[in-house]
């Protein structure tokens, strides 16, 4: 059955800046979870979990909180399983505190653009590190389920053993939550108090799990009073649009207003990650922070004040660069010997003999409904390539070509060939029309060939398959010798 592609209006990637003065959740689409944001002077970087990709720890800038720009990677490699970043300034250099194969790392910069640090072991456990320092310049780092560690003068290694310090808020037990999960600790010192902003419930599971959680002390390591308005952030029911909306970093303006970052998933959209969004934040008389009444996280938002620089990651590319773009990523690994430039085509050399061991170069999709194409030539025998959505290992689902026949991947990672095809190029497309996901293969990418095998793919994600990723689209080069790729294509659609 041949298809002609039907007129459908694109869309710009997600943007949450309406234009008018005001905003929208949320601030960055797509799987930008455990964000890190911290202000030099008018400007704001952030950088979020990274799970098992490389290159990671993409930083990001703006001056007015809404509109960010992508502009490095801190981390070059691969740095295993990266995630809940702490991004902070101390005196005149730049710090990422991040926890990856049980055990906790830091590297630094004398800017947040770099060059940043190979990074240091602090050699302790727990997970996602917050710091702080007391009145006596003394560095620390809270832990996970409570706990305290003193660092080095440098930041760079452990000088005291872990102390537990904090037990929480407890949330009544007729909530419906994951877990108690006491996660993501964050100081905040105003006032003469350190507010220590936590994480409960769980980052997944039912829509109420996940929270902000906010308490003070006059001490790093407490007594600690919590605050009566806790939650501070918090999905209230199913109904809602964010689920399990939690994790969340204060960050002041030059102005002197407050404001909450922190992630949540889309309802009906777990397959997208946890995205970033972003709530003002108003302090009583009685020095406590709140979200201001009347706030709805899902209705237009008056803006922080600040330039609007450009927005967003192209996701698109011509590979016409001599090195990788920042929208790439691939999966349990960064090896720079598996790919070579040539001016407008990627080579990516063969690995594993199928999507889920070839380590896949993947990129993060945003919206609800996406279309890509590629243009893929093959050198070798034995090669395979194409366009693949992936989950992890078990979970993916695609189309490929091997010079001779095309074949179709389940989610049930099964290959079948569908068709054979033998010539010196070949175009694939994928639509993913809100988790209903539909392959195409084209001889000159104008008239297509549609795969009567549409898969529906909206489990493809941490709830059913664990691991806290999201449904990433890219390309896969398997079996063994070079797979070449030319003009990837993204568009967000809008189905009329």
């Amino acid at each position: 059955m041949h298809y002609n592609s039907t007129k459908i209006a694109a869309k710009n990637l997600r943007s949450a800046d309406l234009g008018n003065g005001y905003y929208i959740n949320p601030i960055l689409g797509g799987d930008y979870p455990d964000p890190s944001v911290l202000r030099v002077g008018h400007d704001y970087y952030m950088t979020h979990s990274v799970f098992n990709y490389g290159p990671g720890l993409l930083i990001w800038h703006s001056r007015d909180l809404v509109n960010w720009e992508p502009v490095c990677n801190a981390i070059t490699g691969y740095g295993g399983n990266i995630f809940a970043p702490e991004f902070i300034q101390h005196k005149d250099m730049f710090y990422i505190y991040y926890p990856a194969d049980k055990t906790n790392w830091v590297i630094t910069a004398p800017s947040p653009t770099g060059p940043w640090s190979k990074p240091y072991d602090l050699k302790v456990g727990h997970i996602d590190p917050g710091h702080c320092v007391d009145p006596d310049g003394k560095r620390y780092l809270h832990l996970s389920s409570g706990y305290i560690v003193q660092l080095s003068d440098d930041g760079l290694s452990v000088v005291s053993e872990e102390k537990k310090v904090y037990d929480g808020w407890q949330y009544p037990v007729e909530w419906n939550v994951q877990a108690f999960s006491l996660e993501a600790p964050k100081i905040t010192y105003k006032n003469g108090y350190y507010y220590l902003t936590v994480a409960e419930g769980g980052t997944a599971g039912p829509a109420t799990s996940h929270m902000v959680v906010s308490s003070r002390s006059k001490t790093p390591w407490g007594p600690w009073e919590h605050s009566p308005y806790n939650p501070i952030i918090h999905t209230q029911s199913r109904e809602e649009r964010w689920w399990s909306r939690g994790h969340g970093t204060l960050i002041d303006t030059p102005q002197g207003d407050w404001w909450i970052m922190y992630h949540a998933y889309e309802k009906g959209y777990h397959t997208l990650g946890r995205q970033t969004l972003l709530e003002p934040i108003e302090w009583t008389a009685d020095g406590w922070f709140r979200v201001p009444e009347g706030i709805v996280v899902d209705q237009p938002i008056k803006k922080p004040m600040g330039d609007a620089i450009k927005h967003g990651l192209i996701i698109s590319d011509n590979f016409a660069s001599n090195k990788l773009g920042l929208q790439w990523r691939f999966y349990d690994e960064h090896d720079l010997s598996r790919y070579i430039f040539d001016g407008n085509s990627i080579a990516l050399k063969c690995k594993g003999v199928s999507p889920s061991d070839s380590s896949p170069m993947l990129c993060i999709p945003q919206n609800h409904a996406y279309e890509l194409s590629v243009a893929l030539s093959i050198e070798g025998e034995n090669a395979e390539g194409g366009i693949v959505l992936f989950y992890n290992p078990s979970c993916y689902c695609g189309v490929g070509w091997n010079g001779n026949q095309v074949m179709r991947y389940r989610v049930s990672s099964r290959k079948l060939h569908y068709s054979d095809f033998v010539g010196k190029e070949i175009y694939l497309k994928v639509v993913n029309d809100r988790h209903e996901v539909i392959l195409f293969y084209s001889s000159d990418g104008q008239s297509w060939i549609k795969i009567n095998q549409v898969m529906e793919t909206s489990g493809c994600h941490h709830n059913v398959f664990g691991g806290f990723r999201s449904f990433r689209a890219g390309l896969y080069a398997s079996g063994k010798g070079i797979v070449r790729f030319k003009d990837f294509k993204y568009r967000g659609l809008d189905f009329k």
